[in-house]
């Protein structure tokens, strides 16, 4: 599993399923992870049966390549694990995991979580809405999503002479600087969301800016005011 860029769905239960039924209509390659081979029966997609806060089984899964990583476990005990070793295999991934407690929910984030819903959320729909608008190979991202916890995706488009137009991202430093995150970049017509410190953004790109709304704000006022 070399190809970079897929997406990693840990727990097939409950909301993985939510997740992957969302995924299954859009363009992206996943894998999911889960102890019970049973709950694969039937499945056609790609998946892998084990422990998803197992190291052994996260490597297996791409985790390392992934850009996606949804942490959909039953135990709040692995998806700290599961997250914990999901960031360390892979710093620049985006990290979604479900807290079946609120009690849990700032342990997940010290693991490493990018975002943290709780059990009633479907974090899967932050990406599958993202890549809702597909025709053939050429995808568009939706308008802004609301998300949970006060967490929303804006999409921006970069003008010609735009302080963004060849910048890469570490240069640019937003996420340290204000918190929010580029996770995903429309150019020519097809989305990828593989975006890393390398990766450099051009006038044209549309981009999908992930964060609190005040986050969203002050990126707005600082970089496209």
């Amino acid at each position: 599993m070399e190809s970079k860029g897929h997406l990693v769905v840990l727990g097939y239960g409950d909301v993985g399923k939510s997740i992957v039924n969302e995924l299954s209509e859009g363009p992206f390659r996943f894998v999911v992870v889960d102890s019970n081979e049973k709950v694969f029966e039937n499945t056609e997609f790609e998946h892998i049966v084990g422990n998803g806060s197992d190291e052994e089984i996260l490597v297996a899964a791409g985790v390392n390549t992934a850009s996606f990583v949804f942490v959909a476990l039953n135990d709040d005990t692995y998806v700290i694990f599961a997250t914990l070793i999901s960031r360390g295999l892979n710093p620049e991934a985006t990290i979604v995991a479900r807290a079946n407690s609120v009690k849990s929910i700032d342990k997940i984030y010290k693991a490493g979580a990018d975002y943290v819903g709780s059990l009633s959320i479907v974090a899967g729909q932050m990406l599958a809405k993202m890549s809702a608008n597909c025709i053939g190979k050429v995808c568009r991202i939706d308008e802004d999503i609301m998300l949970y916890e006060g967490i929303e995706i804006e999409k921006h488009h970069i003008e010609k002479g735009s302080f963004l137009d060849k910048k890469s991202i570490e240069d640019l430093d937003i996420e340290k600087k204000i918190g929010c995150t580029v996770i995903g970049i429309e150019r020519g017509g097809l989305v990828t969301t593989t975006v890393n410190k390398q990766t450099i953004l051009h006038a044209g790109d549309i981009i999908a800016v992930g964060g609190s709304s005040k986050q969203i704000s002050e990126f707005k006022e600082k970089y496209l005011d």
